[in-house]
């Protein structure tokens, strides 16, 4: 069984160029045979295995690659044929061993050519903390042992302050790699660190801690905000009001997505389409923003006015930072209101479930949230419901 198929290797020059290779495959054995081709990573069409139309060479380049991909399967064919597939194209120097920081620096480069810049900025982090810790510029999957993965816990916990959540996300990257690396043939299966034998991986129940409806109130009546906080808590409430639609969608909201006293989006999480009936308290936040409004079109919230939107990076770093700055006031607002939960953007989707109780069904309460599961409405409320626990309590010790 041989294959041939062409490849963006992992090797930048000085220029930060990489070098496009044939991979020859053998009997399961890799051969690689540089084609003097180097291009910048975004140049490179990883699904289609071409050269980008958007590079100024790239139909000269794409012949080359063609015609480098037919030369060598016609010296496969003639080979083969003589009854000898082995030793067909001998390389000069061996192709080292892929280690795991080539491999997982190639996941993270197809993340940022994938353009999902919210993960590939999670993960990042989380590979940094393994180079750290690591402090070898090579690390082969084989040298991630159990000791290896026990003493990374408690350098994360120890040198990083890391909670025990964030340590395990950093322990699920590692496990996620090793996984693809062993689907790939690179890592071997009874060198596998994870199992119920080996490291388990089992995060902590999360705690959910949202206002109730008092706060919210307060929050709504609040006096004496800066500009900045108003800001945020009109955001907060929009969120709140519609069930805590998450931040990045809430910031993207267009005045052309009300219609008949109903908002129109797509979720940004899985580009599911929703409807919601508008709230009266929803239209009056409009109402606040209703004089910067240019056209249809444009955006309700100033955050998004300034993006650009062919540059999903730039999108996403504009989310970010502007979540970053509604938390800032946010906090302050809580200090003002003398609230002593934190209150961050995300804490408003807490706070609807934590209003909303056990006085809601799931599979209302599902459709609101935009579940697709049922059991993941019914975890997430697990947090909230406390009257019948709460009751059987009383009922106890009020003697």
């Amino acid at each position: 069984m041989a294959t041939i198929v062409v490849e963006l290797r992992n090797e930048p020059n000085k220029q930060g160029l990489y070098p496009l290779a044939l991979r020859i495959t053998i009997n399961r054995k890799p051969t690689y045979r540089r084609l003097g081709i180097n291009i910048g990573m975004n140049d490179w069409d990883y699904k289609n295995r071409l050269v980008k139309l958007s590079h100024p060479n790239a139909n000269r380049l794409n012949v080359l690659i063609t015609e480098s991909i037919l030369k060598a399967r016609r010296r496969l064919n003639s080979k083969i044929s003589k009854g000898s597939d082995s030793n067909i194209f001998k390389t000069k120097k061996k192709v080292p061993k892929q280690t795991f920081f080539d491999f997982a620096q190639e996941h993270l480069r197809l993340l940022e050519a994938s353009k999902k810049f919210q993960r590939l900025s999670v993960e990042k982090a989380h590979f940094g903390y393994i180079k750290k810790f690591s402090k070898n510029e090579q690390l082969f999957f084989t040298d991630i042992d159990e000791h290896f993965l026990m003493k990374l816990k408690d350098y994360l916990r120890i040198k990083h302050n890391l909670s025990e959540t964030s340590t395990l996300n950093v322990l699920v990257f590692i496990r996620t790699m090793y996984n693809r690396a062993i689907k790939q043939k690179i890592a071997k299966r009874n060198h596998y660190p994870f199992g119920s034998d080996k490291i388990k991986i089992k995060f902590p129940e999360s705690k959910k801690i949202g206002l109730n409806k008092w706060e919210v109130l307060l929050l709504e009546q609040l006096k004496d905000l800066t500009e900045g906080e108003i800001h945020a808590r009109n955001v907060w409430m929009y969120s709140f009001n519609l069930a805590g639609i998450r931040v990045s969608d809430v910031l993207k909201v267009r005045w052309s997505d009300f219609h008949d006293g109903r908002l129109y989006y797509r979720m940004g999480k899985n580009s599911k389409l929703v409807s919601l009936k508008t709230p009266s308290k929803v239209l009056d936040i409009l109402e606040y923003y209703r004089a910067t409004k240019k056209h249809a079109n444009d955006f309700v919230f100033p955050e998004m006015k300034v993006v650009n939107l062919d540059d999903p990076k730039d999108l996403y770093t504009k989310i970010k930072t502007a979540n970053k700055k509604l938390n800032y006031h946010l906090k302050k607002i809580a200090k003002k209101a003398g609230i002593d939960k934190p209150l961050t953007m995300h804490i408003a989707r807490h706070s609807f479930g934590n209003i909303a109780g056990d006085t809601i069904h799931p599979t209302k309460l599902q459709k609101l949230y935009r579940h697709s599961s049922l059991q993941t409405t019914i975890n997430y409320q697990a947090s909230f419901i406390h009257t019948e626990v709460d009751d059987a309590l009383d009922s106890v010790i009020n003697f």
